[in-house]
């Protein structure tokens, strides 16, 4: 049988590859905490410059939503007051116009009801 001797100039070979193995592994753990350090800073620098930015657009979205209600309270307010005054003229003509109003109304109906046997007769049509 041959015997298992190792040599003094395998154990030294052996023992500067377990040291280079050692210090390429220590350079690889520095060099990735030094990248996830480098990424943790560009995310912060991401949340630090995007902050300011998000709430600047929360601001303008918010202005714009108060316009928004604003105008359409205003046109509200505007339609009525329209329709009120509309009402109020009408009411007016009639009592000043009796006659006037009531051949009007029948003059209206009259048109539209021309109107719907209109349409209704030209669907049943192919």
């Amino acid at each position: 049988m041959l015997a298992n001797k190792t040599s003094p100039d395998t154990t030294a070979l052996t023992d500067k590859i377990a040291d280079s193995a050692q210090h390429a592994l220590s350079a690889a753990q520095h060099t990735a905490n030094a990248a996830i350090d480098s990424v943790s800073g560009n995310v912060q620098d991401m949340r630090n410059y995007a902050a300011p930015i998000l709430a600047n657009a929360e601001g303008q979205v918010r202005d714009m939503l108060q316009n928004g209600r604003d105008a359409v309270r205003n046109t509200s307010h505007q339609v009525s007051d329209a329709a009120r005054h509309a009402r109020d003229g009408t009411v007016s003509y009639v009592k000043e116009e009796p006659v006037k109003a009531m051949l009007i109304a029948a003059a209206t109906g009259a048109a539209l009801m021309a109107l719907v046997s209109m349409v209704s007769h030209s669907r049943g049509r192919p």
